[in-house]
């Protein structure tokens, strides 16, 4: 079946050659975690692309900093990505969440995609060091359901 594009990050597949999204679904979950992902001025010929998400990674764990996370998100999506709508951005740190540890916070996005009328959510967990066990190089468990 062929794919919209390269999943990330890029993998092997034996039957596309690498492993590729098969559903727009996989395209708009994939785009929303490169928009939080990428810093502003990381992207070439683009500078304002990009909420810079890990640059909050070292940021209090409190109120005002989630409210900087959603109006950064909510106004780049509406600008890069206004085929969604977000309804709803919730946070969870340790104090909310007993499965999380004391330096991680989850970020979950629920959104509604208008062309195909569904909603879908983006989960994300943020960790201040990359030393954690399970996280990624970027400090990461990316959670996406």
């Amino acid at each position: 079946m062929p794919g919209f594009s390269p999943k990330l990050p890029m993998t092997q597949d034996s039957i596309d050659g690498f492993s590729l999204t098969k559903s727009l679904k996989e395209v708009i979950n994939q785009n929303l975690k490169m928009l939080l992902l990428t810093n502003p001025g990381e992207r070439i010929h683009d500078p304002s692309f990009g909420v810079g998400i890990r640059t909050f990674l070292f940021q209090p764990n409190v109120p005002y900093t989630y409210s900087e996370i959603e109006k950064r998100t909510r106004k780049q999506v509406m600008y890069y990505m206004p085929h969604i709508n977000i309804t709803r951005i919730v946070f969870a740190s340790e104090d909310d969440n007993d499965d999380l540890g004391e330096n991680e916070l989850n970020i979950r996005i629920e959104y509604f995609v208008r062309p195909t009328g569904t909603s879908d959510t983006l989960s994300l967990t943020l960790l201040n060091s990359s030393s954690e066990p399970g996280a990624n190089e970027f400090g990461l468990n990316d959670l996406i359901t």
